[in-house]
């Protein structure tokens, strides 16, 4: 039974040299930016929205992409932008894949209803301007974002939504209730109702639905739970799904391989599940 529930969602206070890491992100990506504006194949803060934060970086592969992958960072939707993570695109880039990465208003200036309509108001702006497949990913926070988008209350139009064919959802809060019982709470200004109308498990999949749920075999135990509760769930809803427990991974390094063209991580983003993986 949990009876700290700061504790149960605190993540650094696990992690050894968990303060390392925020500025190794930050170096990596800086260099991944620089390299892909040397090749042309960088373009840094396109407007999706009028909000200050209502930009995204769209990282381009040689060669005409062969779809679009869009990857939403983290921080407990209070904390991060999208220049921390650049160097993530790596992956899917050397595979032959456009990368969006974009930031969103932190809480408390946005609540997490409006993080969700600006999520989908970025992936289709991003769509309009890279043709084919979409597919998702997000860490964390960005995990809750990316499985709201092909849940059935999606602020994906449905046009859109059509071309979503794989989600990878990282170390995904899927469930947001229990965050009303953490001091973190006082940011987020979550209500029960928001905390229903925001979990992807409590709502349905938008069929056809092709997810994942990766997480870190050593993160805390309740993330576990958060990325096994909704494929469990999903998969009773008609969802295909997968369920990964990466080992010796935490919360800070699960989401390294996604730098990596070869690592089972951007394959599993690159590929949907099919009636084998089942």
């Amino acid at each position: 039974m949990i009876t700290d529930w700061d504790d149960a969602y605190a993540n650094g206070d696990h992690i050894a040299d968990a303060a390392s890491f925020p500025a190794m992100w930050a170096e990596l990506s800086s260099q991944f930016r620089k390299d892909l504006l040397a090749a042309n194949r960088a373009k840094l803060d396109i407007s999706y929205g009028p909000a200050e934060r209502e930009k995204y970086d769209l990282f381009l592969p040689d060669g005409t992409p062969k779809g679009l992958v869009v990857f939403v960072h983290g921080g407990y939707w209070k904390a991060f932008d999208k220049s921390s993570w650049s160097h993530l695109a790596n992956g899917p880039v050397g595979k032959g894949w456009a990368v969006c990465m974009p930031s969103y208003t932190l809480a408390p200036d946005a609540r997490l209803s409006d993080i969700t309509h600006q999520i989908g108001a970025a992936i289709t702006h991003a769509a309009e301007h890279v043709s084919g497949s979409i597919h998702l990913t997000g860490h964390s926070a960005g995990g809750h974002l990316v499985t709201r988008m092909i849940s059935n209350t999606s602020p994906l139009p449905l046009a859109v939504l059509a071309r979503v064919k794989n989600t990878v959802s990282i170390s995904g809060l899927h469930d947001l209730r229990p965050l009303l019982n953490t001091s973190m709470n006082d940011v987020l200004g979550l209500n029960a109702t928001e905390a229903h109308a925001e979990s992807a498990a409590l709502l349905a999949p938008a069929l056809p639905c092709s997810i994942t749920c990766w997480v870190g075999a050593d993160e805390r135990p309740e993330f576990v739970r958060q990325n096994d509760l909704l494929a469990n769930i999903w998969t009773g809803l008609g969802a295909s799904t997968r369920v990964v427990h990466a080992p010796d991974k935490h919360h800070f390094d699960v989401i390294s391989d996604l730098a990596d063209t070869d690592s089972d991580l951007t394959a599993c983003l690159l590929s949907p599940i099919t009636a084998e993986d089942v």
